[in-house]
C-alpha cells in the first residue's frame, strides 16, 4: 500500500482523489490547496484529509470551518509520490519543492515535457515510466491521439495522420468566467501542440495537427485523415481499435449523434460526473478508401486522463511492472469495459 500525496483539488485533481480512494494498491493520504469554498468544503464530506499550501490559505479554511491537518511540507513527509493537479505553471514552481524533498511526482499535460523530461501514456510507453523519480501525464487531447493512433501502428497500418481539433473553449464550471461567444479561434501555429506533444512520448509518430476553440464547453471533437502503410479493409481498421480498451465505439445510428447525447449516457451509465474515461470513436461513421483512413471521435477533457495518472502512480512506485495488468486493473476500478 503506497501513500499518495494529491496538490491541486480542481476538476482534475477531485476525479484523480476519487479514482486514488478505489484502488486497492494506494492510499490517499490528503489533498491540498488554497481554496476555502464548495470544492474543497466537498473534498471534507468525503473524508479526505485536508492540507493547505500557504498560511493565508489556512486562516481562511479555518475561518470557514475546514480542519486542517497540516501544510503542504507535513503532507510530503507523509507520502511516497505526489499528484500535482494545480493550474498551468503552478506545478512548474511546486516541482523545485518535491525534488529537494526528494519525492516522486507525476504533473499534468498543461506542464512542459522539460518538466520532468518523461511524458506518459499507459498503453504506449508504461515500461518506460517503471521507477522514474517523475513523469508527466500528457493532455486530454494528446492522450486520445496516442490511443487512437498507437492502436493503428501496433496493427502495422500507420504511415502518417493529419487531425483536426475542435476544442472546447473552457471548463463547463468556469464558464461564465471564459468561455467566448459567436467566434473560432484558430490557433496561429500549424502544427498545433497536441501533434509535437504525442511524439514527445512516441517520437516515431508521424502527425500534424491544427486546431480550432469552439463555443462550446463539454469536450473536444477531432476529425482524422490517415495513411495506411497498407490497403486494409474497415473490419481491419475496427478490430485495431479494439485492441485498446480505453477505445469506446459507438454508433450514429444509435442516437449518439453529438457531444451532448455522448455525455447524456455516461451520465446515465452511472459514471461519476458523467465522466468519459474512453476515447468515444463513431464506427459507423469511419471510412476507408483505398490506403486512407478517414475518422471522428469525441473526447472528454475533464476525465480521460484519470486512469492513465492512476496507471502512471504504479508505474513510478513499482508497484505493477506489467503495463497491461495495471491497465486492467484501473479499468475494473473505473468500471471501463
Amino acid at each position: 500500500m503506497k501513500n499518495i500525496g494529491l496538490v491541486g483539488y480542481g476538476v482534475i485533481g477531485k476525479r484523480v482523489a476519487d479514482a486514488i480512494n478505489l484502488q486497492d494498491d494506494m492510499n490517499l493520504v490528503g489533498v491540498c490547496d488554497v481554496i476555502s469554498d464548495w470544492r474543497i468544503q466537498n473534498a471534507v464530506r468525503k473524508g479526505y484529509n485536508i492540507y493547505v499550501a500557504t498560511t493565508d490559505a489556512e486562516k481562511e479554511m479555518k475561518n470557514t470551518g475546514i480542519t486542517v491537518k497540516g501544510s503542504m511540507q507535513d503532507l510530503l513527509k507523509k507520502v511516497d509520490l505526489v499528484v500535482d493537479c494545480t493550474p498551468k505553471n503552478i506545478a512548474a514552481k511546486n516541482v523545485e519543492t518535491y525534488k529537494k524533498q526528494g519525492i516522486k511526482f507525476i504533473v499534468e499535460g498543461g506542464e512542459k515535457h522539460e518538466t520532468t523530461g518523461h511524458s506518459f501514456s499507459a498503453e504506449i510507453n508504461y515500461e518506460t515510466a517503471l521507477n522514474l523519480d517523475a513523469t508527466r501525464v500528457v493532455s486530454c487531447n494528446t492522450t486520445s491521439i496516442l490511443r487512437t493512433l498507437g492502436a493503428l501502428k501496433r496493427a502495422g497500418l500507420l504511415d502518417y495522420a493529419r487531425g483536426t481539433l475542435l476544442r472546447r473553449a473552457t471548463d463547463p464550471w468556469e464558464s461564465h468566467l471564459g468561455g467566448i461567444m459567436n467566434t473560432m479561434l484558430p490557433e496561429k501555429e500549424i502544427p498545433s501542440h497536441q501533434g509535437p506533444d504525442a511524439q514527445s512520448v512516441d517520437p516515431d509518430l508521424n502527425v500534424i495537427t491544427s486546431a480550432v476553440k469552439v463555443p462550446e464547453t463539454l469536450s473536444h471533437m477531432h476529425y482524422w485523415n490517415v495513411k495506411l502503410k497498407k490497403k486494409a479493409s474497415k473490419e481491419e481498421v475496427l478490430n485495431a481499435f479494439k485492441t485498446s480498451s480505453r477505445i469506446k465505439l459507438i454508433r450514429y445510428d444509435q442516437g449518439l449523434v453529438s457531444n451532448n447525447t455522448i455525455k447524456e449516457m455516461f451520465m446515465d451509465m452511472g459514471r461519476p460526473w458523467g465522466d468519459m474515461y474512453e476515447v468515444a470513436l463513431w464506427e459507423d461513421m469511419l471510412k476507408v478508401q483505398g490506403n486512407e483512413l478517414f475518422y471522428a471521435y469525441v473526447v472528454d477533457n475533464q476525465a480521460i486522463v484519470i486512469p492513465e495518472t492512476i496507471d502512471a502512480i504504479r508505474a513510478l512506485l513499482g508497484i505493477e511492472k506489467d503495463g497491461s495488468k495495471s491497465i486492467f486493473k484501473t479499468n475494473q476500478s473505473l468500471s471501463i469495459a
